[in-house]
């Protein structure tokens, strides 16, 4: 029989993680690890799934449109954000120019799924050092992500 696990209530909360691990670990470390890191993109990713202004975008939105998508994209983008983070290899997706490859984002898109990662960090609770450097990885991709130059 499988037991179940209780997570420890503290892993999985991304502001608290932040605040008992020394100032030099890793972002990863940080943010809490895997378990706070998926429990944020969860929340992310259901906000970028209603978000008007990414859905804008008819590319984008043949994606999020379809609720079934939703269990894969926040596995992918939790793998993606632990690495990103400084963690464990985890991430088997494309790199960032052939997964937005077709979908025509431009600066405006761009801008709006970083304007949801920032509100959603905030909104946790996320400290201002951790948010600002998890926001300035998200803008160090953004010439890999945006195709075209209209805003």
């Amino acid at each position: 029989m499988t037991q179940l696990i209780e997570p420890d209530a503290e892993i999985g909360d991304i502001a608290e993680a932040a605040k008992q691990v020394p100032t030099d670990a890793s972002l990863y470390e940080r943010l809490g690890g895997a378990y706070a890191i998926a429990g944020a993109v969860d929340v992310l990713v259901d906000r970028l799934f209603d978000n008007a202004l990414v859905n804008a975008n008819t590319g984008v939105h043949a994606h999020h449109g379809n609720a079934a998508n939703g269990p894969g994209y926040k596995f992918l983008v939790t793998a993606w954000s632990i690495e990103a983070a400084g963690g464990p290899k985890c991430y088997l997706g494309h790199d960032m120019v052939a997964a937005h490859d077709g979908l025509s984002i431009d600066t405006a898109g761009f801008d709006a799924v970083a304007m949801e990662i920032a509100a959603t960090l905030m909104f946790l609770g996320v400290p201002q050092r951790e948010r600002t450097e998890f926001n300035d990885i998200i803008e160090s991709y953004r010439p890999q992500v945006i195709q075209t130059a209209t805003a």
